[in-house]
């Protein structure tokens, strides 16, 4: 099961550690936050100890109007064993009460100066993309004019060497040979490189190649959402392939459903091209304008006038 440990949290937001308790420890596994305003009131009923409890300026202003034995029995509840850590927003001081459970615990206790709201987002977001369930598919990811195209292929099919002349014509390289892919969302997936492979391409012949020593910083990007799957295959003379793109062929990643082409390799088809055209006919279609629908109408009322014509003809 994927964790987020307390320490890594500590980090991307440099909290101060006010109790560190056993912080290399305490992991969390759930993107869910609380802010326990009724358990300041003593209801404990459903309270969510699994999670990362945020206490804010209106939690604690309550706190502060609790009798003393309240204010005491509040905090040790609050620091359960299963309790990952607990963080107070809004630069509040952190009550002397909460210090001494804490300790008692082992909970880690920091604290932030941004607003209590905020912040919360912010941990929110950067939980569920820790936390987002994952998968890694043998592939390339390129950005192509702001568009995150997932290119697919067997082994020595030329996916490599098609995103090498992408990032010379302007594009830039996510992820080659694996890619790490995290589902944030419905139908909203992520994907980067392993930290090993960041920047690098394998060019068969040439060997692997770092991509930001060669190109520059602009080449590369760490990460891109996932819109189009293009999946390379040798041509088969036997196979029907898509001409006009009426039929929306779909591929499943994780729960997702993305838009998939299949584009067939022979000698003389430029594969960098197809890809580019494939992503501004992909931005087209957002816009609303659908060449294949529209040359689809364009031929339908082509034939019925035709046929009309026939059968006046037919008439007279």
């Amino acid at each position: 099961m994927s964790y987020v440990t307390v320490e890594d949290v500590q980090d991307t937001f440099s909290l101060e550690v006010v109790v560190s308790g056993s912080e290399g420890e305490r992991q969390i596994h759930t993107s869910d936050i609380s802010r326990p305003g009724l358990e300041m009131a003593g209801f404990f009923n459903y309270y969510t100890p699994n999670r990362v409890q945020i206490l804010g300026k209106r939690e604690l202003s309550f706190f502060r109007n609790l009798t003393d034995s309240e204010r005491v029995d509040r905090m040790v509840r609050l620091c359960s064993q299963e309790t990952p850590a607990i963080i107070v927003a809004h630069d509040m001081d952190v009550p002397d009460e909460l210090i001494e459970a804490a300790e008692k615990a082992q909970v880690p206790v920091m604290k932030s100066d941004i607003a209590t709201t905020k912040f919360a987002g912010m941990v929110t977001n950067f939980l569920e993309g820790k936390l987002a369930p994952m998968t890694a598919l043998h592939g390339v990811l390129v950005d192509v004019y702001g568009i995150g195209i997932l290119i697919t292929g067997k082994s020595g099919v030329g996916k490599s060497e098609t995103a090498l002349e992408l990032v010379k014509r302007g594009h830039r390289l996510v992820a080659d040979d694996l890619v790490e892919i995290r589902q944030v969302s419905k139908n909203v997936l992520i994907g980067n490189a392993p930290k090993l492979l960041e920047h690098m391409l394998e060019i068969r012949g040439v060997g692997i190649i770092d991509m930001m020593t060669l190109f520059g910083a602009g080449s590369v990007r760490g990460d891109k959402r996932i819109v189009i799957v293009v999946d390379l295959e040798l041509w088969d003379p036997d196979k029907m392939y898509e001409r006009l793109g009426l039929e929306e062929e779909k591929v499943k990643i994780i729960d997702s459903e993305l838009t998939k082409l299949t584009v067939p390799v022979r000698p003389g088809r430029n594969l960098s091209v197809i890809i580019e055209v494939a992503a501004m006919d992909y931005r087209m279609k957002m816009l609303g304008v659908n060449a294949a629908e529209e040359f689809s109408k364009k031929l339908t009322a082509a034939i019925e006038l035709k046929k009309e014509y026939a059968e006046g003809e037919d008439k007279e």
